[in-house]
């Protein structure tokens, strides 16, 4: 099947749902809840039709011009959104865009919150800040928070890899050579990573019960001062009047 092909099919053909389901989807969890005054990253991924397509982020039907970082390797784009607002609670939408059809979006509710209010939030699961980088042999910490409810065991994993977990125990921590959990048992547990090497930076959860929520580590080289994340430059396409990067 060649890919002129694909393209065809999947442009005018979309209700045959088993290759449409395979090829050109958009997809992204169906709520971000994130702490005022600090960061959210947002995961959206899509099917491998749309990896040289444009991705966007809309609010409102706006769409916003943040740092974005699009990963066609693992099929997904991430939005960041630094110094959160209560205003910035709301719906938003993961978008490809097409040029022969509607544009393919998933929604998904933002939500910022007061850190005094954590024990309200009916998640349950939440990070200060869920994008966080060191340099090569330093470290780094994550602050996870939780409400009353998922007081018990904490796990910390690599992203797609169970059997990475790494879980508090009876004293309520955990510690190796590269990792310590710490947890207060009173609404927050933070994961110090140590050493930190290249092969870490990676997509991370922090689990309180069956609750999870993900956390982006990045890692400079040492001595590096490289940008962390690609941010996305937008032009507007005189001629055809499109966005495109």
């Amino acid at each position: 099947m060649t890919k002129s092909f694909i393209s065809n099919w999947c442009l005018t053909f979309n209700d045959f749902h088993f290759l449409s389901a395979v090829l050109c989807w958009v997809t992204t969890q169906k709520e971000f809840i994130g702490p005022e005054g600090g960061s959210l990253t947002v995961q959206c991924r899509y099917g491998s039709h749309y990896a040289d397509h444009v991705k966007y982020w809309c609010h409102g039907g706006t769409r916003i011009f943040l740092s974005i970082f699009d990963d066609p390797a693992r099929l997904m784009f991430t939005v960041t959104i630094n110094d959160l607002k209560e205003t910035d609670s709301g719906w938003y939408s993961c978008g490809v865009e097409l040029a022969s059809r509607a544009d393919d979006v998933a929604y998904t509710e933002v939500k910022v919150f007061h850190v005094c209010c954590i024990f309200m939030i009916s998640a349950g699961v939440s990070v200060v800040n869920s994008m966080v980088s060191g340099e090569e042999g330093s470290s780094l910490t994550v602050q996870c928070l939780y409400t009353q409810r998922f007081r018990y065991l904490k796990k910390w994993c690599r992203s797609g890899d169970p059997s990475s977990c790494l879980s508090t125990g009876s004293e309520a921590s955990y510690e190796d050579t590269s990792v310590t959990i710490s947890d207060d048992r009173t609404g927050a547990f933070t994961v110090t990573l140590k050493k930190l090497q290249m092969r870490d930076a990676d997509w991370y959860l922090c689990s309180a019960g069956q609750q999870q929520v993900a956390v982006q580590v990045q890692v400079r080289p040492h001595g590096s001062t490289s940008k962390l994340i690609k941010s996305l430059s937008y032009f507007r396409h005189k001629k055809h009047n499109k966005l495109h990067f």
